[in-house]
């Protein structure tokens, strides 16, 4: 085949690397203090991190570490995993050393439960002390913590605060949320996370927005119970979208009642949009019509299934016609552009390269697509090595 030469854009920048000519594409994040959970920094200028949660019997140890290297695998950041009773807090153990990314134990109620989860190798708690019970309690989970270098998320809405403001409010939950942090502060301990998480968007968001002029500490965003994969996507986008727009947010959960997997998708899709995180191929196509020089609607399904794989951030454009392809390729590392003849127009770093047939292209753009990832990967880790 032709022999493709990438010197439009420097190895490492594709068309997310413009805000410095499009400043209305710039974020400022708000700022906040960074905590670690194990090896992932968040908060601050920590690239927001995106995780999700086992839905396997955590007892069952080898049914929870296949459903977390499913979600490694898909990018994620971070996996919180429920604890529930001592046979889930005993096979942590096995889960945690199996894990290549650190895990958040899940616990409510029983105060022995973190204290397990933290001496087992959890990187995080996720607890509410108003259930976890006595100050003595919390005080022993704190502690069990601080020991075992874990960090701790807390965000919950008290039945007290429940009962003062008559119904769920951001007003009730950001107190709430206050309360915690001032326990966890009262300790002298401050690697904490907050959650205002709420399945009303407009509640979400105006707790979120509350919360974060109220405290420095970094937030972990989701609108909970948001739904079935679509219309769970679609509330999440909206709430978490308009969060991380304004710049709040440091790491984010999707929550589905889906495939997990699917939760890491659409919190990276979430991210990529906003220009805020960058992995794997961002597909942009037409929706087609009439116009359409080859069938875009299969193009692209065929496309995203065969560079599923390619985790290095890179930018495709499939338009089925003239009218928008030249302009949409103009700002990808790679395009295609529907012509006549069954034929179609090659674009290389934003320029129109060579022609190819439509039965031959998709094989043809994977085939420029891996190894260019490659060459991708293998500058990231020289200039690694090399700092």
């Amino acid at each position: 085949g032709k022999a493709v030469v990438w010197d439009y854009f420097p190895v490492g920048m594709t068309q997310h690397d413009h805000t410095h000519v499009r400043p209305w594409r710039a974020i400022a994040r708000r700022p906040s203090r960074k905590i670690r959970v194990g090896a992932v920094e968040v908060g601050g200028d920590a690239p927001i991190s995106v995780q999700s949660m086992t839905n396997t019997v955590t007892a069952d140890a080898g049914a929870t570490i296949d459903q977390i290297r499913q979600l490694e695998e898909a990018g994620a950041d971070i996996v919180r995993v429920s604890c529930p009773d001592e046979d889930s807090t005993a096979a942590f153990r096995t889960i945690a050393k199996a894990a290549k990314v650190p895990l958040v134990a899940d616990i409510h109620f029983h105060y022995r439960r973190g204290i397990e989860a933290a001496q087992a190798g959890a990187a995080c708690l996720r607890i509410n002390p108003g259930n976890i019970g006595s100050a003595d309690r919390v005080r022993e989970v704190v502690q069990a913590a601080r020991d075992h270098g874990c960090s701790i998320r807390i965000g919950s809405l008290e039945r007290d605060l429940l009962e003062k403001y008559g119904e769920p409010c951001p007003d009730a939950m950001v107190e709430s949320a206050l309360n915690h942090a001032r326990i966890l502060q009262d300790h002298d301990f401050h690697e904490f996370k907050i959650s205002v998480k709420a399945s009303d968007v407009f509640m979400t968001v105006a707790a979120y927005q509350q919360l974060a002029e109220a405290i420095d500490c970094p937030l972990h965003l989701g609108v909970t119970e948001a739904g079935a994969l679509r219309t769970g996507t679609v509330k999440s986008a909206i709430g978490l979208g308009s969060l991380l727009w304004a710049g709040i947010g440091d790491t984010i959960r999707v929550s589905l009642a889906a495939d997990p997997v699917e939760e890491i998708k659409v919190g990276f899709d979430i991210l990529k949009s906003l220009g805020l995180r960058h992995r794997g191929v961002n597909i942009i196509a037409c929706p087609s019509c009439a116009r359409q020089g080859f069938n875009v609607i299969e193009t692209v399904e065929k496309l995203e299934q065969r560079l599923a794989h390619i985790s290095t951030p890179m930018s495709l454009s499939i338009i089925g016609c003239v009218v928008n392809g030249p302009g949409e390729a103009l700002m990808t590392d790679l395009g295609f552009t529907g012509g006549g003849k069954g034929a179609g127009m090659v674009y290389v770093a934003g320029k129109p390269d060579h022609k190819m047939d439509n039965d031959r292209m998709v094989d043809h753009i994977v085939d420029l697509v891996e190894p260019r990832a490659a060459e991708l990967k293998a500058a990231e880790v020289a200039t690694v090595a090399a700092e």
